[in-house]
């Protein structure tokens, strides 16, 4: 992985899960419910983001919780609309973009599963 991505504080990860996440589930994961972790997905992957307030329900991000939110990362998209599994149509240099944010998750967030089913990894 590039070092670019790496973060400026040491973060100490879990070891990586694969457990099956239904999007039902991962839908629950949006930072509204204190009882529910704040979960991001991106290329099927779940990432726990929920010390990071920025995906929270008032965060700059929230608008990625609890959805594989692929499409509006490797677009820079903010939009709701965006926020969806599908990229293998975009351009090559969206693709480069998704893989950097995949990244950058993967240095600061733990895995904590897949999304069950998901044809976009």
């Amino acid at each position: 992985m590039s070092e670019r991505f790496t973060p400026k504080v040491p973060v100490q990860l879990d070891p990586p899960k694969d457990d099956p996440i239904s999007l039902e589930e991962l839908a629950k994961c949006d930072g509204t419910d204190p009882s529910h972790p704040t979960l991001v997905a991106i290329k099927g992957t779940v990432f726990d983001v929920s010390r990071n307030a920025a995906y929270g329900p008032t965060g700059q991000y929230r608008v990625f919780a609890g959805k594989d939110a692929s499409r509006a990362l490797a677009c820079s998209s903010l939009k709701p609309e965006d926020c969806v599994p599908e990229w293998y149509d975009l351009a090559d240099k969206e693709k480069t973009v998704l893989e950097d944010w995949f990244t950058f998750f993967s240095k600061r967030y733990n895995v904590v599963g897949k999304v069950e089913g998901a044809k976009n990894t």
